[in-house]
């Protein structure tokens, strides 16, 4: 699996190497250095608690999509806009409390 994040047309590309030993508290710092350089304001943004769900929403798509990702996405989390994209893709969108808008799309490994 892969995560994608966006900022300002800038991105950070995480690998995935086993979803099922995420290290969230890794993966979220990484992801919120990245965003502080880009002058993006992290507060509000949970972080920790999306990674999880998005991994949750895709992991398993091996045998036919979405393992859980259109429930997830019809269920929302909190101030992230989310979309399930063909292919097994989540996005997840939101602006921050300065105006930048920050995506985060997860895609999975097949």
């Amino acid at each position: 699996m892969e995560l994608d994040v966006t900022v300002g047309g800038k991105s950070l590309t995480l690998p995935i190497d086993n979803p099922f030993r995420l290290d969230i508290e890794a993966m979220a710092v990484r992801i919120e250095s990245f965003l502080a350089s880009q002058g993006a304001q992290t507060k509000g943004l949970d972080i920790r608690g999306l990674l999880p769900k998005m991994v949750k929403g895709i992991v398993g798509c091996e045998g036919g999509c979405p393992a859980d990702a259109k429930s997830f996405v019809s269920r929302g989390f909190t101030n992230f806009k989310l979309e399930y994209i063909e292919g097994g893709i989540l996005h997840a969108q939101t602006t921050t409390e300065g105006g930048k808008t920050v995506s985060l799309k997860m895609f999975p490994d097949f």
